[in-house]
């Protein structure tokens, strides 16, 4: 089978039209490694993301505690999309568990394409959503598992609706928080015209773990809280979310329950809500002009990714690489830049 006609088979990248998968191939070429093979150690400056073609590969950070493994993919699957995007180094080692092929994409050689092909922009940024949230959906249950040995959190609220009050809020004081994020004149309009806004009360939960998830949201007045009910170690803060923050988007797109729970945080807070249907209107794959929504959402969840990333090894280290569960906080929810008691 051709390369090109291999890379048309990975739903990761089933979006892709026939022409834009030939370009990439043009530019790209499969590398095969042998079992145990290294791809890029912590603290590389390399900048490739990688499609797994063949075998499987693991992404591991160093303890002292020895190695702790934050992901292992397969066929199929993207990996290294963080530092593509933002530039940082590697916060974890890539090995190959099983040999195989992979499909390495270079911000460098794939530039002058981008450049000139923003809807194949808008495509790979796509790929690279949903892989991320993807990952980001596991690391969250990777906590979970971890303090819980296995056992899965419940959802007793599948069955409820998202909570907070509907308010009018000014078209220009929405069109104010969209515009300080320098989005095009098209997503600025979609966006302050068909969002909605919610009042919470100090405390109150907006959603909660196990609710389905029909919109995405973005903070416009105070802050908000994302946290996790962990079993055996209580409320665990994930993010303080703040104006121009959004949130919410991953149920979206894998169309699975909330993976957490959200609340207005230390007083009231304004947040405006952006339905499945707009959201999917507004990031249309065709719709080039909504390409630096869809890069601030990839931005937003490489972010996140790393701080829960961090968040994860820094309990195993506080508990000594044992995975075994913590005591309760007291006085309510670890904030982030725990770990602490």
């Amino acid at each position: 089978m051709e390369y090109a006609d291999r890379l048309l088979h990975f739903e990761v990248l089933s979006h892709l039209s026939d022409q834009q998968i030939q370009s990439i191939a043009d530019r790209t070429a499969e590398i095969t490694y042998p079992q145990d093979a290294t791809i890029f150690e912590e603290g590389d400056n390399s900048r490739e993301a990688y499609l797994v073609s063949e075998g499987a590969v693991k992404i591991e950070r160093r303890t002292p505690y020895g190695a702790f493994t934050l992901a292992e993919l397969g066929p199929g699957e993207l990996f290294g999309e963080s530092s593509f995007l933002d530039g940082k180094a590697r916060s974890g080692r890539g090995q190959m568990i099983e040999a195989g092929r992979l499909v390495p994409l270079s911000p460098v050689a794939l530039e002058p394409l981008l450049s000139q092909d923003k809807r194949l922009t808008m495509a790979l940024y796509w790929a690279f959503w949903k892989s991320l949230s993807k990952k980001l959906r596991s690391t969250n249950d990777q906590l979970t598992q971890f303090f819980s040995r296995g056992a899965a959190s419940s959802a007793p609220n599948a069955g409820q609706r998202p909570m907070g009050d509907a308010v009018h809020i000014a078209l220009e004081a929405k069109r104010s928080l969209f515009l300080e994020q320098k989005l095009s004149p098209m997503e600025i309009n979609f966006l302050a015209s068909l969002s909605k806004a919610q009042k919470l009360s100090a405390g109150e939960n907006l959603f909660c773990e196990g609710m389905p998830g029909d919109h995405m949201y973005v903070v416009l007045e105070g802050r908000v809280l994302i946290s996790k009910q962990i079993p055996g170690a209580g409320e665990e803060a994930l993010a303080i979310l703040e104006r121009g923050d959004y949130f919410g988007e991953m149920a979206l797109i894998d169309r699975q329950p909330r993976s957490a729970d959200a609340r207005a945080h230390e007083g009231a807070a304004v947040v405006l809500g952006i339905s499945r249907e707009v959201l999917e209107g507004i990031l249309d794959i065709q719709r080039v002009s909504s390409l630096r929504l869809l890069h601030m959402l990839c931005m937003l969840i490489t972010k996140r990714l790393r701080e829960i990333d961090d968040k994860l090894i820094g309990w195993y280290i506080f508990d000594a690489g044992s995975g075994e569960s913590l005591d309760a906080p007291e006085g309510g929810p670890r904030l982030p830049d725990s770990p602490q008691r």
